[in-house]
This record gives structure tokens, sequence and C-alpha cells, in this order.
């Protein structure tokens, strides 16, 4: 599945108005054990979590200077986030190409190939 840069825009931009994920919020929110299980799988078996991880975790919790650590531990928050936030993505994008999928098992979303902008 590919999409053009614009057509990419125009779908951020319209997930961005109020209201446009409630319904969504509260479908993930009904299934949100077994997502999690898919995204912690896909986290493991991606590296993401592995000895370097624990060692960041432990260079940013130990270090002595207060402000240090606080910037330190903030920053790798938001890192993990940003590749959780990846993460999910794909697997929603995954999910949405197996739902996707009518009776006959045929792709609802093929692969599609726009001209680049």
């Amino acid at each position: 599945m590919s999409f053009s840069q614009v057509q990419l825009e125009a779908a951020i931009a319209a997930l961005s108005q109020p209201g446009r994920l409630a319904d969504a919020q509260a479908l993930v929110a009904s299934v949100a054990p077994g997502l999690e299980r898919v995204l912690v799988s896909a986290l493991h078996e991606g590296g993401w979590f592995d000895a370097a991880h624990e060692a960041a975790v432990r260079d940013a919790a130990g270090n002595a200077d207060v402000e240090t650590r606080l910037t330190a531990v903030r920053t790798l928050f938001a890192e993990e986030t940003r590749l959780t936030m990846l993460v999910g993505v794909a697997v929603g994008l995954e999910l949405a190409r197996e739902l996707g999928h009518d009776a006959a098992g045929e792709d609802a979303f093929p692969e599609t190939h726009e001209p680049e902008d």
C-alpha cells in the first residue's frame, strides 16, 4: 500500500479535527489488551527493548546529577513514546489491511503506485 505525500498530509489533517478520533478511541479501548500484546510482541521482535535499551535505562536513572538524570529520563521517555507510536501505527495499518480483506480473501486495500509529487 503506497500513498502520495499529499494524500498522507490530507489524511493527517483530517484526523487532527476535534472529535474525529472519539469513535476510534472507544473501539481501541474495547480491544486494548489484545492490541497491547501485539504491540509488545512487535517491539520485542524488532529488538527495541534489548540489552542496549536496558543499558540506556540504567544510564538515565543512574546519573548522580539530578538535572542531568531528569533530562536523560525525559529524553528516554520521549524516544520510547515516538518508537511505540511508530510501531503502533504500523500495527494499525496491518490491522486495517487485515480487516479490509473481503470474504473471498482479497485485499480491500491493494497496492497502489501513485506518482511521486
